[in-house]
């Protein structure tokens, strides 16, 4: 998968993720896969526990099915799954 901008208009629900940053230090390294997605939340299966992860204050690393890491910001993940397929970009490079 290359990893471009349009990588966050994606369905996450199912992926691996890990927790990189996050203003609540307790959640650094959390892992496991996305089970649900609201708003503001993921919900992350980790080790037959849920957790719930507020976006905005966290970094995620997101692992593919084709074993490609993204590292994203959750507030640009921020706002109902549906509503991201709308957002427009701006391409950095």
């Amino acid at each position: 998968m290359k990893v471009t901008p349009d990588v966050i208009r994606c369905e996450f629900i199912g992926t691996d993720v890990k927790i990189a940053e996050s203003s609540h230090h307790g959640n650094v390294g959390i892992s496991g896969k996305i089970i649900d997605e609201s708003r503001n939340t993921f919900t992350i299966l980790c080790e037959g526990k849920r957790k719930t992860i507020v976006k905005d204050s966290s970094v995620f690393h997101f692992e593919f099915p084709d074993r490609t890491i993204a590292e994203i910001e959750g507030r640009l993940l921020a706002g109902r799954p549906e509503d991201r397929l709308k957002k427009t970009i701006k391409r950095l490079w």
